[in-house]
């Protein structure tokens, strides 16, 4: 076909194959690593240019880049308030940010993680675009006006609203949308500590839960991107000025297990204060959540006002600890002070995140307890600040349970191989005791609170889910082992399978008797009973997995088989290839319906609330 009519049809149709090749390049391996690329970039720069608001915000509120470093520091800007000025910027901060969350993004409240892992999950990777900006802003007003949290989180959430919005953009497939979400959570970290090794694991060992190689390359690539963009913009040294320690002879290792087994109790009680104060603010406020942290600033103020150190991240005082310049009192009540400081932030709306703090924590309790070894077995002791340092990663994995994070954090921060040894014991020891004490985590245990159980193994399949009981069918009545051949025909003609189950004189199970082997029987003449003709075929158990008795069918070339009681002498039940897809066809079904509803009901939440009707009475 020639003319104009071929000429109009080939510029419809070639942008149609144009469109088609793109979308398959893609879905493939290429397209991955370019969209992983493409979030590196992303999470790199987002989390400069959070760290930058942070500062901007500080300096507003403080006069300083980073206040609470030497203790009582007057606020330049409002000198005539003294240091009353700590109590005044939490309520602040609060009007400010308690609005903006409560009206355009509510999931951007508290440590962001969680709410990241429940996206990944649950809700197929799928994270609000605005999640990102409101998360940005809030976190470092947060921060900026004196909570006591971390970058972390926030950073974490705000790369993964990231990923999960290139992902819907390019309208990727959910296992892909979720693979995203993990690259944007890994580009956030290595951003944020120049860690991309840790922050790879974190995404792999939290986030998904998944160590598949497909999903370790593409998170690699968005965990370097972003480390190359975080090391750009503030140079490659460590955010945190660790020093390089010794960790003493090997006869000191005791010491570290014993290190260990504190910081699980740390990691344990912090969880429980924190999500204690949670519960005790929501019992006493009966307001509106937009002022919510502004009225809960005053109690976050008061806490300053007693130990100033406690406003904001603390990155310099953790250095102070670990350096040796504080007394094993201070380190103590700076210990507690942080645990209460970070949950009355968390429990009164702020929005911030809970590894900084974590690690906070470890360095107190490290570098106090590296003071005590010190004057009780001075030969046996190593350098204060080793367990300082290692206390971090121990407390972080006791509250996290992510030991392999914990560890390459703590590596890559110092640069020391010669702490591998004991940091690895410590961590490993509290981690395996923290889950003694506590069955979640800090980031679990939140939605657990919600009815929502993300430790809870998840079936590969329905197949896995269903159980023979919820499939079989009543018992077709079986048949006597001493029933003729006559009576075998009639009573197969009106079976449904082509099989019947077989009993002896006192209920107890024989064999199945299928169609095929009667039809053999009356072919070669034979005159035996129902009992002879029976054969051995598997047999279930009502407790069994639908997938191994899926198998069990294919395997007999039985049109069905029987389901036994416990003691396997009596047939309760029987399953036939039909059972099987009836009730994954019905699983299937449901499993639609229940998520058109979760997804009905999260765009339901996710809508800002409208403006109060007019109840005005007209004149």
């Amino acid at each position: 076909m020639n003319g104009p009519r071929a000429t109009g049809l080939r510029r419809r149709v070639l942008p149609i194959a144009e469109r088609a090749r793109a979308g398959a390049w893609l879905a493939g391996p290429s397209g991955l690593l370019a969209l992983a690329l493409l979030i590196g970039v992303g999470a790199g720069l987002g989390a400069v240019a959070f760290r930058l608001l942070i500062e901007g915000f500080t300096y507003v509120f403080t006069g300083q880049s980073d206040y609470g470093v030497g203790g009582h520091e007057i606020n330049p800007h409002l000198p005539g308030l003294g240091i009353w000025f700590v109590v005044l910027a939490p309520i602040v901060g609060g009007l400010l940010y308690g609005p903006v969350v409560d009206r355009f993004a509510r999931e951007a409240r508290g440590h962001g993680v969680p709410e990241v892992m429940l996206a990944v999950a649950q809700q197929g990777g799928r994270i609000r675009p605005v999640v990102a900006l409101v998360k940005s802003l809030a976190s470092a007003l947060c921060i900026g006006s004196g909570g006591s949290v971390g970058r972390e989180g926030p950073i974490v959430q705000i790369g993964s609203a990231l990923g999960s919005t290139l992902g819907q953009i390019t309208r990727s497939p959910e296992e892909r949308m979720r693979l995203l979400v993990a690259c944007g959570a890994a580009g956030g970290i290595s951003a944020t500590f120049n860690a991309p090794i840790a922050g790879v694991f974190f995404a792999l060992e939290v986030i998904l839960r998944d160590f598949e190689t497909r999903s370790f390359g593409a998170v690699v690539v968005a965990s370097v991107t972003a480390d190359v963009i975080g090391r750009a913009a503030f140079g490659s040294e460590a955010f945190l000025s660790l020093p390089k320690v010794g960790v003493g002879s090997v006869g000191g290792y005791p010491l570290y297990v014993l290190l260990g087994l504190l910081a699980a109790f740390v990691g344990v009680a912090f969880i429980r204060v924190l999500y204690g104060l949670e519960d005790r603010a929501d019992a006493l406020w009966r307001f509106s959540e937009a002022w919510r942290p502004a009225a809960g600033g005053v109690a976050l103020g008061l806490v300053l006002l007693a130990l100033p150190q406690m406003y904001g991240v603390g990155y310099p005082v953790l250095e102070n600890a670990i350096n040796g310049e504080y007394a094993l009192l201070f380190l103590l009540a700076l210990l507690i002070g942080k645990v209460v400081a970070t949950s009355v932030t968390l429990s009164i709306g702020g929005s911030g995140g809970v590894f900084a703090p974590s690690l906070f924590m470890g360095a107190m309790l490290g570098s106090a307890f590296g003071i005590a070894a010190h004057d009780l077995l001075p030969g046996l002791a190593g350098p204060a600040g080793a367990y300082g340092v290692i206390g971090m990663g121990a407390v972080f994995a006791a509250a996290a349970r992510a030991p392999m994070t914990a560890i390459l954090i703590i590596f890559e921060l110092t640069g020391d191989y010669r702490i591998m040894l004991p940091l690895m014991l410590a961590v490993v020891i509290s981690t395996a005791l923290a889950g003694r004490l506590s069955r979640e985590s800090i980031y679990t245990l939140k939605l657990v609170r919600r009815g929502i159980d993300l430790m809870r193994r998840r079936p590969l399949s329905p197949m896995e889910a269903l159980t023979v009981a919820e499939a079989m069918r009543p018992t077709p009545e079986p048949i006597p082992a001493a029933a003729e051949l006559s009576e075998v025909v009639l009573r197969l003609d009106r079976a449904d399978d082509g099989a019947l189950p077989v009993i002896d004189a006192e209920g107890r199970f024989l064999g199945v008797l299928p169609d095929e082997e009667v039809e053999r029987a009356i072919g070669e003449g034979e005159t035996s009973d129902a009992g002879s003709l029976a054969r051995q075929l598997p047999t279930l158990r009502g407790g069994e997995a639908l997938a191994d008795a899926t198998g069990a069918l294919v395997h007999s070339d039985s049109a069905g088989l029987a389901v036994l009681d416990e003691e396997g002498e009596r047939v309760i039940g029987w399953l036939s290839h039909r059972d099987v897809l009836r009730v994954y066809d019905r699983r299937l079904n449901e499993d639609r319906a229940r998520h058109k509803q979760a997804s009905e009901r999260l765009r339901s939440l996710s809508k800002p609330p409208g403006p109060a009707p007019d109840t005005t009475l007209p004149a």
